[in-house]
Order: structure tokens, then sequence, then C-alpha cells
């Protein structure tokens, strides 16, 4: 039984099952020794019989794989031996009771119920067999059964109540969790929106100063000695502020907050793609959901693998798939430009620190725990597939 905050109540509410089936064994074997039955020495050995059974199936109950197999024949035979005991003794009819709540409890509402009709028809017939009939041995089963079946229902739909509850519970802390992973998602956005806003107001601002007034002194006396310094001072405050505008765009991803992956892709595809010469169809639908950092990350390498197709690739066309279900995502970029050896290229990307390649590409898959896969061939076209199991991205 999973545990929950009834299951004090029900474990002693079981425990309270076995002390009254072991109670009134004992009293019925107890009676017929005080009594001197004729048959005590059978009353007795069925008795005890009857207390072993009852402890074997126990065990046996518990166990969640036989419960429908070994509970119901180790009821089955409880209540023979019940039956057996109940034709020696009227006093055997007391035990009815406690197997009133076994037959709710193994064999459910309506199985349990038609039992508890039956056994209590038997208990009548043999205390009317036993001592005549009378109104107290025909109302007394009837008003127990009555109680137990009470009783038993009540107890089924007390822990049906905990099961809920308890389902609430797990729902509840898991849109707990949720909501924690996407306060903590938005927090990391802003902070990103904030560096942007930084970077680009101190040191792209301020490369833009350095290198505007590099080109003022060089152009005012191109022959001056030392010009040479000023160029290249230049152009590295340009390359400088190049690599500071593009982690500016890494920093805020175009729209993803108000469009999503698929809006932000197609803005892109109308604007940027299509002036640049490049045709861009996005099947990416607007409702997918997917984490904000997980499209940050997949719209980055869109542009990555877009702006390679049109730079290096000579590209005419290209197609962009998004496909999800619950637990895993594919995202793909496939081109008709001139292809490219993967290799080789990995390799010129290590070699130069400056480029927003494959390897950028890669690492920022690998942090997502997913997989790149790039299927490319010279004068075949490219295509980049992403692999990623959302539940380890989180």
């Amino acid at each position: 039984m999973a545990h929950n905050a009834l299951t004090p109540v029900f474990v002693g509410l079981r425990i309270g099952l076995h002390v009254v089936f072991g109670a009134l064994t004992v009293l019925v074997m107890a009676r017929a020794v005080l009594t001197r039955a004729d048959a005590e020495a059978a009353i007795i050995g069925l008795g005890l019989l009857l207390l072993a059974t009852y402890a074997l199936g126990a065990s046996i109950a518990r166990r969640a794989r036989r419960r429908r197999t070994g509970g119901t024949i180790w009821l089955g035979l409880l209540s023979v031996e019940w039956i057996a005991l109940l034709w020696l003794t009227p006093e055997a009819s007391y035990l009815v009771f406690p197997l009133f709540f076994l037959y709710l409890h193994l064999l459910g509402r309506w199985w349990g119920s038609a039992a508890i009709v039956v056994t209590t028809t038997i208990a009548i017939c043999a205390l009317g067999l036993h001592g005549g009939w009378s109104v107290g041995g025909v109302v007394g089963p009837i008003v127990g059964a009555a109680v137990a079946l009470l009783i038993g229902l009540g107890y089924q739909a007390l822990a049906r109540e905990a099961e809920q509850r308890d389902a609430l519970m797990r729902e509840l802390l898991a849109t707990r969790d949720q909501l924690a992973a996407t306060e903590h998602e938005s927090g990391v956005l802003a902070e990103r929106a904030r560096l942007a806003r930084e970077i680009h107001d101190t040191v792209a601002q301020g490369l833009s100063s350095i290198q505007m007034l590099l080109h003022a002194a060089e152009r005012a006396d191109p022959s001056r000695p030392g010009i040479e310094h000023i160029r290249l001072a230049r152009e590295t405050a340009a390359d400088n502020l190049a690599e500071a505008r593009r982690f500016i765009r890494e920093l805020t991803p175009p729209d993803l907050e108000d469009r999503g992956l698929g809006g932000a892709l197609r803005r892109l595809a109308r604007t940027q793609w299509a002036v640049e010469g490049l045709t861009v169809d996005v099947r990416v639908a607007d409702s997918m959901s997917v984490p904000m950092h997980v499209q940050t990350a997949l719209l980055r390498v869109a542009q990555g693998a877009v702006a390679n197709a049109i730079q290096h690739g000579q590209a005419h066309h290209a197609t962009i798939t998004l496909a999800t279900d619950r637990e895993r995502l594919r995202f793909t970029i496939k081109d008709d430009g001139t292809g490219f050896d993967p290799e080789s290229a990995a390799n010129a990307s290590r070699s130069r620190s400056d480029s927003f390649g494959l390897r950028a590409t890669r690492e920022r898959i690998d942090q997502l725990g997913g997989t790149l896969s790039i299927d490319s061939t010279p004068d075949r076209g490219t295509t980049l597939a992403v692999d990623l199991v959302l539940e380890g991205a989180a």
C-alpha cells in the first residue's frame, strides 16, 4: 500500500481485523473446551488450522502480483474451513463478521457483496439447525452483514479519497517545480537582456568611439609615421565591436517572448534572410510547448546554420523543421547549397576563435544534453539535425 497521510488509520484497521479474527477463533475453541463439546478435538483442530491458514494468507494477500489469484484461493480455503467449523459448533458464526471485510477487500464491491449475502445465509441456516429458528438468529447475522458492508464500503471510499488527495498533492508539487523552473528561466532571460544592454551601452559604444577616433586620426595625416599602427588599432577595434555586437545578438533573441520560435524564424525568413537572397520554409508550429532556453538555443543554431548556408554554401533555399512529442525533440535545417566536409569544417572551427561555427553550435547543444548530427557532402547541400530529450534539457 502506498504511503499517505491516512496510512496509519488503514494499518490500524487491518491490525484490528487480524486481532478480532484471532480472538474470535480462540473464543470458539475455548467455548468447546469449557462446555465439553462432543467434537471438542475436531473444533480445536479446525480452529488451529483456521488460524494457520489465516496467518499464511495475510502474507499472500500483501503481494500485489498474486493478490487476484492467490488471495482468492486463500479466501475460498478459509471459507471452506469456516463452514466446516460452523457445522461442528454454532459459535463459529461469530467469525463471519471479520470474513465480511475480507470479502470486500479481496473480491471488490460487487463480488464481495455477493459473498457477504451467501455467507450470511449460511450463518443463519447453521444457527437455525444447531439451536432452532429464532428472530435473533436471523436478525443478528443480517445486522452484522449490514454493518460490515457499510464499514467496508466506507473504508474503500476513504482509501480512494486518500489516493486522489495524494495524486493532487503530487500534481501540486510538480506544478510548483514547473513554476520554479519558469521563474528561473524568466530570471535568466531578464539577466541576459540586462547584460545585452550593458554591453551595448558600455563596451560596444566605447569601441565604436575608439574606432571613429582612430579613423579620424588616420584620415587627418595618412603619411605620418606610425600610421600603420593606427590603422591596425582601428581594425582591431572594428573586429572587437563586431564581436560585441554578436554577443548582444546572442543575448537578445528576437521576438521569442511574444512570437515563439516559429514566429521568430518566420520573421527572419521574411526580412534578413530574404534580403540576403535565401528562401526559407519554416515548419515550426507556434503552439509547440518548448522551454524558452531551448527555443533560444535552437534559434541560435538556426541563425548559425543559415548564415553558413548563405556565406559559404551559396544556398538558394532552406527548410527548417521542428518535430516534438512529450519527451523528445528533433530540429533540422536543410539547404540546397554547395555542401562541405563536416570533419574539415570542425577542424577549422577549432583553429579559429572568431568564428561562430560548428564548435559553438555543438557546444550549445551539448549544454542541453542533446546531440548534433551533420549530413553534408560537396555539391549536395547540408542537413543539420538536433536531437534533444526535453526532460534532460530542463
